[in-house]
């Protein structure tokens, strides 16, 4: 894998495999252009698996400033992190715990010995004490780097189609008890928007309707409402992105 210097708004690759590692080059490159905190905002599922490997291989895990980098979570399963379904156990089976990083660094949403809500209020706690604010400021960010996936559905993190996470507009962390098999907790938008750059990664042909509605800002789906302060990237493979047009986004 070769680390690459650039850094486009819409991409297109030829498979999963180009994406991921093209997804890792650049994810590398921020945070060693970077200086003090990094904070990167991780997304669960397959897409996200692979870019997580490549970070744990040459030549990125002996680039990458794993000292100063913190690792948080853009939504969670409300279930034990030793779960197949934990969105922190992947990455700490995959990555974290095959690299030099500070325990401090890692900011799991909280799933265990405590109740949903509680779990949701203690996570927004740890937001804002890294944060350093009750406010979240357009001009300083909480999020270096967002990570997102989307779902055939169009849902984001947790922010699931008619859910009342879609509204809250108040509360960083929120319960989402519902809409899906299993409880969860998600970041609301007031969270993942305070980004300077968020990335959406989808693959697969399944995903061609919502990546193209979603990237022009179709409000209709979860995922079409995200509009970071600072800049939206959308990292797709052919099939994904096959109807991507040059038509100009919303700004609904």
């Amino acid at each position: 894998m070769m680390i690459m210097a650039f850094d486009p708004d819409d991409c297109i690759f030829e498979n999963a495999e180009a994406l991921s590692r093209a997804a890792a080059d650049w994810l590398c490159e921020k945070a060693v252009a970077s200086s003090g905190r990094f904070s990167i905002c991780c997304s669960g599922g397959s897409t996200p698996r692979r870019l997580y490997e490549l970070l744990a291989q040459s030549p990125a895990v002996t680039a990458f400033p794993w000292s100063r980098v913190h690792w948080f979570w853009g939504d969670e399963r409300f279930v034990p992190y030793d779960h197949p379904e934990s969105n922190y156990g992947m990455t700490r089976t995959v990555l974290l715990s095959k690299v030099p990083i500070p325990a401090g660094n890692v900011h799991p949403v909280p799933t265990e010995g405590l109740t949903l809500q509680q779990g949701a209020d203690a996570y927004e706690k740890t937001l804002r004490d890294y944060y350093g604010a009750e406010n979240l400021d357009a001009v300083r960010p909480l999020f270096d780097v967002t990570l997102l996936g989307i779902g055939d559905d169009g849902h984001t993190a947790s922010l699931l189609p008619g859910q009342p996470a879609l509204e809250e507009t108040r509360r960083w962390v929120t319960a989402v008890p519902s809409g899906r098999s299993e409880p969860r907790i998600t970041l609301t938008y007031c969270a993942l928007d305070s980004s300077c750059d968020a990335v959406f990664l989808a693959v697969g042909g399944r995903k061609r309707c919502v990546v193209r509605r979603a990237r022009r800002g179709d409000r209709t789906l979860p995922a079409g409402r995200v509009k970071p302060v600072g800049r939206l990237h959308w990292f797709v493979d052919r099939d994904a992105g096959w109807a991507i047009d040059a038509g100009p986004r919303s700004q609904a």
